[in-house]
């Protein structure tokens, strides 16, 4: 199947067609992908008889920091860039097209919370906003430009007029979605507490080396209890993906039809999915069309009968069992 038709295919599937079209998007990328070719060639598999979507092998994420992953060659749009906070080099996705990643972005926030158009955004998004290419700040640069709040901004050291902001907001009753990054939530809520009743808090990601590591759930308790609220939603995504899982509640995170997480065992890389374990995630984004649709992360996680899945931290030296996989 041609790129376009696969592109129009991946966002109008329902669940029941998901295998099919992962099958044909492995059978292109294991063709046309220079990095995931060798790579499979290196593990000695012969993407051919592949038939079962079980048995596909995952990129190790790592191989993001190292090689360019493109599927066919194209000129980029954009490279986004990851942080770079273990100071072992940054994760770089080569972006064919930004209008393909739009569609995925908007599509998959619309799953979860409806349309991005009714809320406004406010973003405290420090640790995104002072580099460059960070594909959480395009993204919500784009609901901020197209939301018919036209209040909606980021805010970067400005706390106090995203307090005076909020507070307006709940004053007017205005639908709105506060993004933060955790570390940035947490230092907001130590000078800043006080209830919401027409605010959403969304947690977009860790600490970035800026606080000490706490759970999630301590995270979000503490959240919870700042703005007397009952629960704080999530974003799963990273520079690697297209796409992204939310959790509206809970930590509980349902990725969009066109996703699918799964848990590998931790100390066996090629291993059948595991459910209601403890496992690293591995991560099918058919919107990945140009680079690799199939990634090993280095989450762990744990993921429900139902597709659903919690995050529950990092992989212990993950860039070195990434690398091993080569050998």
């Amino acid at each position: 199947m041609e790129f376009d038709k696969l592109q129009q295919a991946v966002f109008t599937l329902d669940k029941s067609q998901f295998n099919d079209l992962a099958m044909q998007v492995f059978q292109t990328q294991s063709r046309e992908c220079e990095v995931y070719r060798r790579y499979l060639n290196c593990l000695q598999v012969d993407a051919s008889k592949i038939i079962h979507l079980e048995d596909i092998p995952y990129l190790p994420i790592e191989f993001f920091k190292r090689f360019e992953v493109k599927t066919n060659s194209f000129k980029e749009e954009l490279v986004f860039e990851s942080s770079s906070t273990t100071g072992k080099g940054i994760s770089r996705h080569f972006v064919k097209s930004l209008a393909l990643y739009q569609q995925a972005f908007e599509s998959s926030f619309k799953l979860a919370f409806g349309s991005h158009k009714q809320y406004c955004h406010l973003a405290l998004l420090p640790s995104y906003l002072e580099r460059q290419n960070s594909s959480l700040v395009y993204q919500v640069n784009g609901f901020i430009k197209d939301t018919k709040h036209l209040g909606s901004s980021f805010y970067l050291h400005q706390v106090n007029d995203l307090l005076e902001h909020m507070r307006r907001n709940e004053a007017a009753k205005i639908s709105t979605l506060l993004w933060g990054v955790s570390f940035a939530l947490l230092d907001f809520i130590e000078q800043f507490q006080f209830p919401l009743q027409h605010t959403m808090v969304l947690e977009t990601g860790g600490m970035k080396g800026r606080r000490k590591e706490i759970t999630r759930d301590e995270m979000h308790s503490n959240f919870k209890r700042a703005f007397s609220v009952n629960s704080i939603a999530g974003e799963y995504g990273m520079t690697e993906l297209m796409s992204q899982a939310y959790a509206v509640k809970d930590g509980i995170y349902a990725a969009p039809n066109w996703m699918r997480v799964s848990a590998r065992e931790i100390n066996d890389p090629l291993s059948k999915p595991i459910v209601n374990k403890h496992g690293a995630l591995n991560i099918i984004d058919l919107a990945n069309l140009h680079s690799c649709s199939f990634i090993a992360s280095s989450d762990l996680g744990k993921v429900y009968s139902d597709g659903t899945f919690e995050v529950l931290g990092r992989i212990d030296h993950s860039d070195t069992r990434g690398c091993n996989l080569l050998v």
